[in-house]
């Protein structure tokens, strides 16, 4: 049996309450959600943040009062901030977000930050000057090969080893399935990664609980699922972080802190 910690990805970069009346929005929203995943379970949160209209953002203001809010609220929890472009930032922008900010914890996409190397390097060396934890997002064999490439010739420093894994995707919509793991497991076996999975779609519990069975720890939340297994919306993200916690303990493994 492994132990295992809990992410809460709690509304992404796209979906808004036409999709689910409890996808939070604002940071009042965000920090409620938050405190009550944090008591179904859920260690850490991956962080969006939303402009005046509920679009996705990346600004370094709208992140630094986030973050004050969800540590006055939440202290326990760790928050990691996501660079996502969602087909709105650039490389340079992303590298804008990090530079100005300096959060202690970021997703960084190996996929999006390879349109521009000589940002990318500027990207990585940044992060390791603040101290910033760095996870890659992994979308498949490409960004593994660059990871590894980018490794070799130094532009990701070889201390970054975390990544997240990410099963099936959002748009054009592929429904994960637990033995799509395998596939990542085997192309990262040389690298030695501290690893998370998500998973897109009603699967996504039997994903994570496939990812923790084999030593990785989970991300859930509406930002990659609004269903139950059975295909009815969930009730909130806490609910699907219980359900989660309650299945994983269920077989025989052991929830970490943080």
């Amino acid at each position: 049996m492994a132990d295992f910690r809990v992410m809460v990805a709690p509304n992404g970069a796209r979906r808004d309450k036409q999709h689910h009346a409890a996808l939070p929005i604002t940071v009042e929203e965000v920090v409620e959600t938050a405190a009550r995943c944090h008591a179904a379970g859920a260690g850490a949160l991956h962080l969006h943040v939303r402009d005046d209209a509920g679009r996705h953002s990346l600004d370094a203001g709208r992140y630094r009062e986030a973050l004050a809010a969800l540590a006055q609220a939440v202290p326990g929890m760790a928050v990691q901030i996501t660079t996502e472009s969602a087909g709105v930032y650039g490389p340079q922008d992303q590298l804008h977000c990090l530079e100005e900010l300096r959060p202690p914890w970021a997703s960084v996409s190996v996929r999006e930050m390879a349109r521009d190397p000589g940002v990318a390097a500027r990207a990585y060396a940044i992060s390791a000057e603040a101290g910033t934890r760095v996870q890659h997002i992994l979308y498949g064999p490409s960004c593994i090969q660059q990871l590894r490439a980018w490794y070799k010739d130094g532009t990701v420093p070889s201390g970054m080893r975390e990544a997240i894994f990410v099963l099936g995707q959002y748009a054009p919509p592929v429904l994960a399935e637990p033995d799509h793991l395998a596939g990542f497991l085997s192309a990262t076996a040389d690298l030695d990664l501290a690893w998370t999975a998500c998973a897109f779609g009603r699967n996504e519990r039997a994903c994570l609980l496939a990812a923790i069975a084999a030593g990785g720890d989970a991300r859930i939340g509406f930002e990659n699922n609004l269903e139950t297994p059975d295909g009815a919306l969930l009730q909130d993200n806490a609910a699907s972080v219980a359900a989660l916690v309650n299945a994983a303990q269920t077989a025989g493994h052991c929830l970490k802190e943080g």
